[in-house]
This record gives structure tokens, C-alpha cells and sequence, in this order.
């Protein structure tokens, strides 16, 4: 299961579509109750955070990577994208614990990859 915040109704219907084209299990998790369902209930493969709602970009962030998340929470990749102006933002989601962190053009082109990556079943 791939998680994904998005800002505006265009990326959460990309990210969407698209991991449903590919057969990728792809959820919200809008907020942090809706984050912490998602954890308890899914096994999470990978957080997608739009930085077009920093605030909210910063809460989901937390959970995953604040002093209170398992270890287990902490190895869940995390992608956060966001306008390439935002270089103070883009700086701050990568000195917080986001995993790749990217602009919104490189994000559009990365996402059938990413999903491909995180979304591939496991092999044991």
C-alpha cells in the first residue's frame, strides 16, 4: 500500500488513476488520524507528501519520523514533492527525514517509477 497527501484534487486524481492503471494499492491519508488508520490497518510501502500544503506535509512527517514513531514507522520511505522555488521547504522536508525529495516537475515524471518501485509486490 502506497499513502499519499496530496494538495489539490489534480494530484490526488494522478497519483490515484495512475497506481489504479498499474494495479498499485494507493490510499489518502489527508491528516494524521488518517495516517495512523492507514498504518494500523495497511502495510505501508511508501508516503507520498505534496509541499503545496506545507503544514500538513509537516504533520504527516512528524508522525512518521517524530521521536514518537516506531521503528518500524521510520523505515517507511517517504517522497515529498513541491514547487522548485520552495528551496527553504524542500531543504526542511529533507532535513526532517523525507527520503527523496523533489520538485513538482521531477515528481510528475518520477511517478509511474515510484509507484512501480514501492508498489511492486515483495519477494521473499
Amino acid at each position: 500500500m502506497i499513502l499519499y497527501a496530496a494538495a489539490d484534487l489534480m494530484w490526488a486524481t494522478r497519483i490515484k488513476s495512475l497506481a489504479d492503471d498499474m494495479g498499485v494499492p494507493c490510499r489518502p491519508a489527508r491528516n494524521e488520524k488518517m495516517l495512523r488508520d492507514r498504518l494500523a490497518d495497511s502495510q505501508v510501502r511508501a508516503v507520498l507528501l505534496d509541499l503545496d500544503a506545507p503544514d500538513q506535509a509537516r504533520e504527516l512527517l512528524g508522525v512518521l519520523r517524530g521521536p514518537d514513531a516506531s521503528e518500524e514507522t521510520q523505515q517507511i520511505p517517504i517522497v515529498a514533492w513541491g514547487p522548485h522555488v520552495a528551496t527553504d521547504l524542500l531543504a526542511e522536508m529533507r532535513d526532517a527525514g523525507a527520503d527523496e525529495v523533489m520538485t513538482r516537475g521531477a515528481f510528475a515524471q518520477a511517478l509511474p517509477r515510484i509507484l512501480e518501485r514501492f508498489g511492486a509486490p515483495q519477494r521473499f
